[in-house]
This record gives C-alpha cells, sequence and structure tokens, in this order.
C-alpha cells in the first residue's frame, strides 16, 4: 500500500515522505490515526506543500529543540510514582509520566517521542532519549521516586 505521511512515524519517516507498507499497517494503524493518507495522482501534488510547512517550521523547531536539550540535559527529573517495599514499583513507568514529570519541571515534551530502551521497574536513577527535532536527540537523566 503506498501512503502519504502527515505525521512523523517512527522508524518510517516524517510528514510528506512516500511510503510504501504493508496493508493492515497502513489500513488499520497509519490510516485510522490520520498520520497519513492514501497515495492518489491528486494528493502527489500535496506532497510538497506538506514538505514545504515542514522545511518552514524545521528551522525555528531545532533552535527551539537545542535549547530544549540544554535544559533538559541540564538537570535530571525526578519521575514520582507508586513502589512496595524494596524499592519494586507497582507497574511500570510510563511514557505518560515520564512526559508529566517533564511537564511539571518546567518542559514540554510529546509523550510519543519518548524513548524507553528496557521497562523502568525499580525505584532509582534511570536514563531515556527523547527525539526533539530529527537532528537533535537529548539524554534525560530520571530519577524514579517512590510517592507518598
Amino acid at each position: 500500500m503506498k501512503l502519504i505521511l502527515t505525521h512523523e512515524v517512527t522508524n518510517l519517516g516524517e510528514p510528506g515522505d512516500i511510503v510504501e507498507v504493508k496493508n493492515g499497517y497502513g489500513r488499520n494503524y497509519l490510516l485510522p490515526r490520520n498520520f497519513a493518507i492514501r497515495w492518489t495522482k491528486g494528493a502527489a501534488k500535496q506532497v510538497e506543500s506538506i514538505q514545504a510547512a515542514r522545511d518552514s517550521h524545521a528551522i525555528h523547531d531545532l533552535e527551539e529543540a537545542k535549547s530544549l536539550k540544554g535544559r533538559l540535559e541540564g538537570s535530571p527529573v525526578n519521575v514520582p510514582v507508586n513502589a512496595g517495599t524494596g524499592g519494586r514499583l507497582f507497574g511500570a513507568v510510563t511514557v505518560a509520566d515520564i512526559a508529566a514529570a517533564i511537564a511539571a519541571d518546567g518542559g514540554s515534551v510529546d509523550k510519543r517521542r519518548i524513548e524507553i530502551g528496557n521497562p523502568i521497574k525499580a525505584v532509582g536513577p534511570h536514563e531515556v532519549a527523547v527525539r526533539l527535532h530529527p537532528e537533535v536527540s537529548a539524554r534525560v537523566k530520571l530519577n524514579v521516586v517512590a510517592s507518598k
């Protein structure tokens, strides 16, 4: 299935990219969430306008991403979670928890841009990657602490 991406999709492409994906992935995931539109000759003409909009925002976003990277990497972010005895968590720390902790600390990050390597299931220091821009990625230090 040939599609035109309207949003950034991890490991697939940027807005305005024309991609070839399996039918089920396109029909069941990309199209219902409005991450892509079907490729047609008429829609192919929209690619230029999507890419032009992306390029105009890219320069502004790059400067903003670099400043946000400096703030995020500057100090660790405390993530309060429910924990039992021995520092084991009830469940795991989610990207929504991390995004909320970053927002409380003064930053603003979309939860879809946070990448957790292994599930965080214990109290203590951890590190996650945040894709702020295609050219800028930040390593954020987390302090997972038990909430009271």
